[in-house]
C-alpha cells in the first residue's frame, strides 16, 4: 500500500492524502453479514455523555468472527475489504463447509489466499492458534485475555504483538503499548500483523473530511469563559494559572493514571506500559 497525496488545487486538498485501495475488492459488503446501527451521536437518554460526536456518513455495521472458533475447517480469502467502522481492513472468508465469515485482515494477506484455525496449524499469516503452539519472537494479533472469549488485544490498524515465552502456563506477550502481560497459554491468537499500518500516515485535509467521519470540534479549554472551563478567562493569552491542567469539570488531566490501584488483573502484568 502507498499514500496518495493531491495536487493542491483547493485550500483542502493542499494538506490531504488518501490511502490507495487498488488491491480492495470492488463489491458491496456481504448482506448476511451486516446490519445498520443507528447512531446516538454520544447521547444517553437524551443528553450529551461522550463529546464531540455526532453526524458522520451512514455506515452499515461489518459482523466480525473475534473468535474464530470453527477449527480444523480451511477457509479461502475470497476478497480483502474496506470496513467503516475499523482502521484496519477486513477478509472474507469462504469455509470448506460453505459458511462465510469476516475476519480482521492481516497485513499481506490477499485473495485466493487459505487459511485455518487449529490447535496446531503452520506458522503462516492468518492462521490461527493456541499461543503454547506458536514459537517465541512471532508477532501476533486479535489474543484472547481469556480462552474462547473471542480476541481483546492488538487489533487497530498496523498493530501487532510480540510473543517472548511460553512457561507455567503463561505466555509472556509483548503488547503495542510496552506492556508486557502474562496471559493463559490455551488462549487464541492470529499470526501476522494487523493490515493498513499507513492508516496513521493518512492527513484528513479539512475539517469537513474529520465530520463526514462523525468526529465534531473540540474548542479548548483556555480559548473559554472561566464560568465555562478552568483554563478560561484573562486578557490575551494566558497561561492555564494551575499547578495541573483541569477537566471542564475540575478533575485532573492528560497524564492522570486512572487505572485502579489492586485490580485483579494486576498479577498479569510483568511490565507496565510505556
Amino acid at each position: 500500500m502507498a499514500i496518495k497525496e493531491y495536487k493542491p488545487t483547493t485550500p483542502g486538498r493542499r494538506q490531504a492524502s488518501v490511502i490507495k485501495s487498488e488491491f480492495l475488492a470492488k463489491k458491496r459488503p456481504e448482506k448476511a453479514l451486516t446490519f445498520g446501527r443507528g447512531k446516538k451521536s454520544g447521547r444517553a437518554a437524551g443528553k450529551i455523555s461522550v463529546r464531540h460526536i455526532g453526524g458522520g456518513a451512514k455506515q452499515l455495521y461489518r459482523l466480525i468472527d473475534w473468535g474464530q472458533d470453527k477449527i480444523n475447517v480451511p477457509a479461502k480469502v475470497a476478497a480483502i475489504e474496506y470496513d467503516p467502522n475499523r482502521s484496519a481492513h477486513i477478509a472474507l472468508l469462504h469455509y470448506n463447509d460453505g459458511e462465510k465469515r469476516y475476519i480482521l485482515s492481516p497485513e499481506g494477506m490477499k485473495a485466493g489466499d487459505e487459511v485455518i484455525t487449529a490447535v496446531k496449524a503452520p506458522i503462516k499469516i492468518g492462521n490461527r492458534m493456541i499461543l503454547k503452539n506458536i514459537p517465541a519472537g512471532t508477532n501476533i494479533y486479535n489474543i484472547e485475555m481469556i480462552p474462547n472469549k473471542g480476541g481483546q488485544l492488538a487489533k487497530t490498524a498496523g498493530s501487532a504483538a510480540i510473543l517472548k515465552a511460553v512457561e507455567s502456563g503463561f505466555a509472556q506477550v509483548a503488547l503495542p503499548s510496552g506492556e508486557i502481560r502474562m496471559i493463559p497459554e490455551a488462549a487464541w491468537a492470529t499470526i501476522g500483523q494487523v493490515s493498513n499500518p499507513e492508516y496513521r500516515m493518512v492527513k484528513l485535509g479539512k475539517a469537513g473530511r474529520s465530520r463526514w467521519l462523525g468526529v465534531r470540534p473540540a474548542v479548548r479549554g483556555s480559548a473559554m469563559n472561566p464560568v465555562d472551563h478552568p483554563h478560561g478567562g484573562g486578557e490575551g493569552r494566558q497561561p492555564i494559572g494551575l499547578k495541573h491542567p483541569k477537566t471542564p469539570w475540575g478533575k485532573p488531566a492528560m497524564g492522570k493514571k486512572t487505572r485502579k490501584k489492586g485490580k485483579l488483573s494486576e498479577k498479569f502484568i510483568i511490565k507496565h506500559r510505556r
